[in-house]
């Protein structure tokens, strides 16, 4: 089963990083967000991607193409100019970097991989989001389910703290907001039928969060997969910030390999 990966967008809302580079291309450690992702895929055997490139691509295509090289321990005959491979400690990857188009948009870019996915039931993902779901959960309950679609269901944890407040304006409680008062949110890890290419209706112009999402909602053919664990979105300079700081310390809870 092949993992499309969204990787297309402007990531507005972290411009100090994506105004040099695409959002799944700002690091985390020492790698970018994407291979993190990649890496929680493939420690569960998928190891086929089609990422789905549009703004800076070009930036994507240029890391695959020098991370051989890069993760490889090798010898150069400048003289016969020639290199050899001594050792290697690369994935077991197949990459396929999709260039959907700077402006198009969600639903516009997986539409565009549907060639290249065919009849097969497909793996769907964002850019920016890393979690420690299981992977093989997540499939089985989509096949259990007999839907087209299956949309892991997560619940963020709050942004502001929580004040309780006495009639005389006195803060008598701080507390950050429990996950379980925010609401689930639409978290990606999704897995999809390939009949979920035939809702996507208006070409690159296609928001797939939103007509192709409500229609299999509609139709009864939307499942959910709770995920009661961690996820975390990168969405601003200080998601970065909390996911470096957790990588750093060793407690990267996504890192499941």
């Amino acid at each position: 089963m092949k993992v499309l990966i969204l990787a297309g967008g402007y990531g507005t809302r972290i411009s100090e990083e994506t105004g040099v580079r695409p959002k799944p291309m700002v690091e985390i450690g020492d790698k970018p967000i994407l291979w993190h992702i990649m890496k929680q895929y493939s420690s569960f055997g998928y190891n086929e991607f089609v990422i789905l490139c549009g703004y800076k691509g070009h930036m994507i295509k240029e890391y695959f193409a020098n991370y051989y090289l890069h993760s490889s321990s090798v010898t150069f005959d400048l003289k016969n100019n020639s290199m050899e491979s001594i050792s290697s400690d690369v994935e077991p990857w197949k990459v396929t970097l999709l260039d959907t188009g700077v402006k198009t948009l969600t639903g516009g870019r997986i539409k565009r991989a549907q060639e290249l996915i065919g009849d097969e039931p497909f793996m769907l993902t964002y850019g920016d989001g890393v979690s420690n779901i299981n992977i093989k959960e997540l499939v089985e309950g989509h096949q259990k389910s007999n839907k087209l679609c299956t949309m892991t269901a997560v619940q963020p944890s709050g942004r502001f703290g929580a004040l309780d407040i006495e009639e005389d304006g006195t803060i008598s409680a701080f507390k950050e907001k429990p996950q379980n008062e925010i609401g689930w949110i639409n978290g990606g890890f999704m897995v999809c039928q390939p009949e979920v290419f035939n809702y996507i209706k208006q070409g690159d112009e296609t928001i797939f969060e939103r007509d192709p999402l409500e229609s299999l909602a509609k139709d009864g053919q939307l499942n959910c997969y709770k995920h009661f664990d961690f996820w975390k979105c990168m969405d601003t300079l200080a998601d970065k910030n909390v996911l470096v700081k957790m990588w750093e310390s060793g407690e990267a809870k996504w890192k499941t390999w």
